[in-house]
């Protein structure tokens, strides 16, 4: 499997109860694997990175990443979705 079928999303903002149920309600709709999760509280600031599997979605990455950004919109949380391979070239150290 190429990155290019591999998404990073990244959550950020105000913690509040079922923001990781409604995020990955989002990528099961959109038939997107959940293959790892990482979370944190940062002084009462959320932060969530997800590495997602598109590859057996029937849904774009563009209609991915619209539906993604508009239930961060929802929950008044700032949300970024990039291919892996885009995000990987970004941060070579």
């Amino acid at each position: 499997m190429t990155d290019d079928q591999k998404i990073i999303v990244t959550v950020s903002g105000a913690d509040k109860i079922g923001i990781v149920a409604k995020i990955t309600a989002v990528l099961s709709e959109y038939m997107v694997n959940v293959e790892d999760i990482k979370q944190t509280l940062m002084q009462g600031h959320f932060v969530m990175f997800l590495l997602g599997d598109i590859s057996k979605s029937k849904y774009s990455f563009k209609e991915i990443k619209e539906a993604l950004i508009a239930t961060g919109e929802k929950l008044g949380m700032e949300i970024w979705v990039q291919r892996k391979a885009i995000f990987d070239n970004m941060h070579i150290m």
